[in-house]
C-alpha cells in the first residue's frame, strides 16, 4: 500500500508538469529526485491501507504492529491519513490528517503592542517590556563542540563515523526544538494578549 501511495504521488506530480506545460494550470518544474543531503524518509499510510488507533492508545501499523506513540494532543476526529516521518536525528514522528471542528475564538481584547526584535534582547515590546534571549545555541556549544571534535576523528566509512553523526544531529535537533518552542510559546503568548477578533 505504501509504495502504490508513492506510485501515486509520483503520477501526480508528473500529471501537474505536463498539465503546466499545456497551459492547464499555473507553470510548475519537473518533478525532482530527493537530495542525498536530505536523509529524512517518510511513508503514508491512507485510510484502506489497515491502519488504526487501538483502544490502548497505540498506532496498529501494517507489517509493523503496535507502535507506542507519545501523544501531543487528543484527536477531534478520525484521521484520514497517518504520515510516518524519520529525521536525519533517527527520529520518528507521526502526523495525522484530521477534520477540525471549529477555530477556537479568542476573547476581545483592547490593549495592542508593537514587538521590535533585536540582537541585545530578543524582543522589545512598546510598552517598556523586555524579553531576553535564552541563547540555546550559546548553552548548548560545549556539547556541541565534543561531539563534532569525535566525529571529526571518526575514520571515514566507519559504522562509528555513523554514529557520530547522530550524535551531532541530535545535538543540533535539541537546539532546534528548544527554539522552535520557545518561538512558538511566545507568540502564542502575545497573540492571546493582543489580538482582537474581528
Amino acid at each position: 500500500m505504501v509504495l502504490q501511495q508513492s506510485f501515486r504521488d509520483l503520477d501526480a506530480a508528473y500529471r501537474s508538469f505536463f498539465d503546466s506545460l499545456k497551459g492547464k494550470r499555473p507553470k510548475r518544474g519537473p518533478p525532482r529526485f530527493k537530495s542525498k543531503r536530505d536523509t529524512r524518509q517518510a511513508i503514508r499510510f491512507t485510510a484502506n491501507a489497515g491502519r488504526k488507533i487501538t483502544p490502548g492508545r497505540k498506532l496498529r501499523l501494517p507489517k509493523v504492529g503496535d507502535v507506542a506513540v507519545k501523544w501531543s494532543r487528543t484527536m477531534p476526529s478520525t484521521p484520514s491519513t497517518v504520515t510516518l516521518i524519520k529525521d536525519s536525528a533517527g527520529r520518528y514522528f507521526a502526523s495525522f490528517v484530521v477534520e477540525a471542528g471549529g477555530e477556537e475564538v479568542l476573547a476581545p481584547v483592547t490593549p495592542k503592542v508593537g514587538i521590535d526584535l533585536g540582537l541585545g534582547h530578543f524582543a522589545v515590546l512598546s510598552d517598556g517590556r523586555k524579553i531576553d534571549s535564552p541563547r540555546f545555541l550559546r548553552r548548548a556549544e560545549k556539547r556541541l563542540k565534543k561531539a563534532q571534535q569525535k566525529l571529526s576523528r571518526k575514520d571515514k566509512g566507519s559504522n562509528n563515523l555513523n554514529k557520530a553523526r547522530v550524535t551531532v544531529t541530535r545535538a543540533h535537533a535539541r537546539v532546534g526544538d528548544a527554539r522552535r518552542e520557545f518561538h512558538h510559546q511566545l507568540s502564542m503568548k502575545f497573540i492571546r494578549e493582543n489580538c482582537e477578533n474581528r
